[in-house]
């Protein structure tokens, strides 16, 4: 009968929980919350940065919450720590989403290199192969592409919007795209012919990448896991005695042999990613 009780009661939680979420959902701190994070999510969907009103809000967000779980785990000290923590882990969150942008970014260039050569081929001007390359392609190409038709379909130079377009890409990959285009202006050549060429060898190179990446994914796994392993033990020790790490610090010794080793774990991140991007080069 106990099991039954204590079944019913855990089914009940959880509708309780659920139907809490939901009303939270509703009220303005949800809506608080989204506007939060929405530069994260900008940054990832448009590439931009936060202005500096919201940076001071994710930082302001990310300490609150990571000072709560510190206290959870390892009482004021993690807290204080995890606190000093959060705006940097924030604007972290930002860069790593910009990186994956300028990454899609890169990635989608041999594809519209060729679209742009299609529509060339067509019988479309400059102006109008970006429209058209901008209205069938999606992600992060397809936003840069829209605003820069956008900018064209205003009056805008082409001049200008390529090079805008090549300064906010910040990729080799479009450089030579915009390169390729402004080089057929001024010196004449067929275009689509030079676009199709540079889509394939974009292609190749990507390839090529890929492939490298595939040849060093056990050595790069194996170095994070590695690096990884003292700050799972440090929390596996905290969760089963509470109050280690700040027995750890508070011996002067003991603490400075983890600034040191914490020290050395830096170094080591910093040499594992400078080699995975050479290789990768």
């Amino acid at each position: 009968m106990s099991v039954v009780l204590a079944f019913s009661g855990g089914v009940c939680a959880v509708l309780g929980v659920w139907d809490l979420l939901a009303a939270v959902e509703r009220t303005r701190v949800a809506a608080a919350l989204a506007r939060a994070v929405a530069p994260v999510v900008r940054a990832g969907r448009e590439g931009v940065g936060p202005t500096a009103p919201e940076r001071w809000r994710l930082a302001l967000l990310a300490a609150v919450a990571l000072a709560g779980a510190g206290w959870l785990a390892g009482g004021m000290l993690a807290a204080a720590v995890a606190a000093t923590a959060g705006p940097a882990l924030a604007m972290a969150a930002v860069r790593a989403r910009r990186r994956r942008f300028r990454s899609a970014l890169a990635a989608a260039a041999p594809s519209v290199a060729r679209t742009l050569a299609d529509a060339l081929a067509a019988g479309h001007s400059v102006r109008g192969a970006i429209e058209v390359v901008a209205g069938g392609v999606g992600g992060a190409a397809g936003h840069e592409l829209r605003a820069t038709a956008r900018a064209l379909r205003l009056g805008a130079p082409t001049e200008a919007e390529l090079e805008r377009l090549r300064r906010r890409a910040a990729a080799p990959e479009w450089d030579a795209i915009v390169a390729g285009i402004l080089l057929q202006r001024d010196a004449g050549g067929d275009l689509p012919a030079l676009l199709r060429d540079l889509a394939s060898a974009l292609e190749a190179a990507a390839r090529q990448d890929r492939e490298a990446l595939a040849a060093t994914a056990q050595a790069r796994f194996t170095a994070r896991l590695v690096l990884g392993m003292p700050l799972a033990a440090a929390a596996f020790a905290e969760l089963g005695s509470p109050g280690f790490i700040a027995h750890l610090l508070a011996n002067p010794l003991s603490a400075s042999l983890t600034v040191l080793a914490a020290l050395f774990q830096v170094v080591a991140i910093v040499a594992v990613r400078r080699l995975s991007r050479a290789v990768t080069r």
